[in-house]
């Protein structure tokens, strides 16, 4: 037996200081017993980041003022691709994204023992969820003001519920095709674009002329797009502040859980919501303490 821990030791030993560090020994609970938890966050201005940082506590707030006390240490991506990519290859790595784009690539946590999906969501139990919205000026163009009225309908939440979100209206009319023509710009949000793209592309099969662009930059990119007139349309993954909404009209176009995501070889199945926190803040930085 000594003979067989040793050769075992010494291939681990050989694969490098990645797999080690994961730790060789579950805990209790099926976690990593050992191990730094790598924290991977979105950047300053992502939708997903205010929504998850706001939900779980680690952004304060005192009066106008607001504090975000993710950790200094944490690992910075611009997009949820780059989170994705982050997590998937790094086993001691834990991040957060839209539970429309998981993948196989990564796995989620249950948050205090529950899962995320359609069904938890819609029915409030999962708590890391926000809604997908879409941001305009006053003056928006016909094209734009039909392009909206199709996100609303029958055939718009289809194209959401076909994508993984979850509608945000279920009581919808039929869209009809005025055949119209013109040039679309929408700006934001690199959760929301995805399921955007979509709908572009559902739209402009019901009127050809029409040419929408889509940029991916980030929430605050986006409402500031749509105030300056820059963009037509501005995607927010979260809920507007009041002085965001002053002098733009908002409506959300979908419903989205925030899933907690770690690399597919990690043995955790779920955290609390203090846990998360912890996590985030820098306050609890070893998967063994995880219990």
């Amino acid at each position: 037996m000594k003979v067989k821990k040793m050769l075992a030791l010494a291939a681990i030993s050989l694969t490098g200081f990645g797999l080690v560090a994961c730790g060789n020994t579950n805990s209790g609970n099926g976690q990593s017993a050992s191990g730094k938890i790598e924290v991977i966050s979105r950047e300053n201005g992502s939708g997903t980041r205010g929504a998850f940082t706001e939900i779980t506590g680690i952004l304060k707030k005192d009066g106008d003022k607001e504090t975000d006390n993710t950790t200094k240490t944490a690992v910075i991506q611009n997009s949820t691709e780059g989170v994705l990519s982050a997590v998937q290859g790094n086993a001691n790595a834990i991040g957060y994204i839209s539970l429309g784009s998981l993948t196989k690539s990564v796995k989620a946590l249950a948050i205090d023992g529950v899962k995320a999906s359609r069904e938890t969501v819609l029915d409030g139990e999962y708590p890391l969820q926000r809604p997908f919205n879409i941001v305009w000026s006053s003056d928006l163009s016909q094209v734009g003001q039909d392009f909206i009225k199709f996100i609303h309908s029958q055939q718009g939440q289809q194209v959401v519920t076909e994508n993984k979100f979850i509608e945000a209206k279920t009581e919808t009319a039929e869209y009809t095709s005025r055949n119209l023509s013109g040039k679309l710009s929408v700006v934001g949000s690199t959760s929301v674009s995805p399921l955007m793209e979509k709908l572009a592309e559902a739209y402009k099969k019901e009127n050809p002329e029409v040419t929408i662009d889509i940029t991916s930059n980030g929430s605050s990119a986006g409402i500031t797009a749509a105030k300056e007139k820059t963009a037509d349309i501005g995607m927010v993954s979260r809920e507007l502040s009041p002085e965001e909404g002053k002098s733009l009209t908002h409506d959300a176009i979908a419903l989205d859980g925030i899933a907690v995501v770690v690399n597919n070889d990690n043995k955790a199945s779920q955290i609390s919501m203090a846990q998360l926190a912890d996590v985030f803040s820098g306050q609890l930085t070893t998967w063994d303490k995880l219990k």
